[in-house]
């Protein structure tokens, strides 16, 4: 996934070797959806020429669920944005090349933002739900960015739960969840990613059964003619987002869902993103660039988990 990944855990009284486990279980989740591995399942559907492809188990199982969160969001979370993503460099072919003038990163045409567009978007993608299979029109490329760090969190997580270590925290590229308490019977305190220059002071949260994520625009971009390029995509436009949402932390039950929502209300947006986490109870914190400098947002369920644990 070209990231890092720590546990720390209570060892059960019953010992086991859960090192071997941990890498285990994530190399299981790279071969299935690392879209950074050739060899792995998903590039290969990626990579396949037209047809109906018959999928795995676990393949079906979380495009599915992918699926279902792209429609809860509009599109907001998409699965199928592999060919833009590629296309504004933040894909597995590497960086946008030079402009010509040598100086940084060229920036795509209109047309070739439109050309992979139309390869684009989870409305394109058709599922054979007797055949378990997906259908490749030619081009289309799946990239579960969006939402596969969380999926491997909550994965670890379960494995570790189920071997007896039901004490622990798990973090994968800055995605955490924690179950259980620490060895002081303290939870698992965890400080939460902020914008550089946010206006509050450092939060702290207490990850008991409860997981985190943070969307932001300043963790991988590049600059080109001045101004700067995220790599959260919106597949509306088919462009980084450019809203002035310089980041969402989002509190959840599982890592997928705070990952996927923190990318989905990113590309929300400062009016449509808190008001939707309203309507859905969800614990959102928002970061926005004003002309007064970094404001901060916050859902009523964050407020409320806030106090909580004052």
């Amino acid at each position: 996934m070209g990231t890092t990944w720590t546990v720390r855990l209570v060892t059960p009284p019953v010992r086991a070797d859960f090192q071997s486990a941990i890498e285990e279980e994530l190399a299981r989740i790279i071969a299935l959806f690392s879209h950074w591995d050739p060899r792995s399942e998903l590039s290969r559907l990626n990579a396949a020429p037209p047809g109906f492809w018959a999928v795995s188990e676990p393949f079906w199982d979380l495009l599915n669920r992918a699926m279902d969160l792209a429609d809860d969001t509009n599109g907001a979370v998409d699965p199928a944005l592999g060919a833009l993503v590629d296309l504004w460099g933040f894909g597995p072919p590497g960086p946008r090349p030079l402009n010509g003038f040598g100086t940084g990163p060229s920036v795509p045409f209109e047309d070739e933002v439109e050309a992979a567009r139309a390869l684009s978007g989870w409305g394109i993608v058709r599922l054979n739900r007797d055949a378990r299979a997906v259908q490749q029109l030619g081009g289309v490329k799946l990239d579960f960015s969006g939402f596969a760090k969380g999926h491997a969190v909550d994965r670890v997580s379960e494995r570790l739960t189920a071997m007896g270590a039901t004490h622990h925290l798990v973090e994968i590229g800055g995605e955490l969840r924690g179950a259980g308490v620490r060895p002081d019977r303290m939870p698992w305190w965890v400080e939460l990613q902020q914008a550089p220059g946010a206006p509050e002071p450092r939060t702290v949260a207490g990850l008991f059964d409860l997981a985190v994520a943070t969307s932001g625009d300043w963790i991988r971009r590049f600059e080109a003619y001045g101004q700067s390029y995220s790599h959260t995509i919106d597949g509306r436009t088919g462009r980084p987002v450019e809203n002035g949402v310089a980041s969402v932390t989002v509190l959840a039950e599982t890592a997928i869902y705070a990952d996927a929502m923190a990318t989905a209300l990113t590309v929300m947006g400062p009016e449509e993103g808190p008001a939707y986490a309203a309507d859905l109870n969800i614990a959102a914190a928002f970061v926005v660039r004003t002309d007064e400098g970094l404001v901060e947002i916050v859902t009523p369920a964050f407020t409320a988990m806030l106090s909580e644990g004052a």
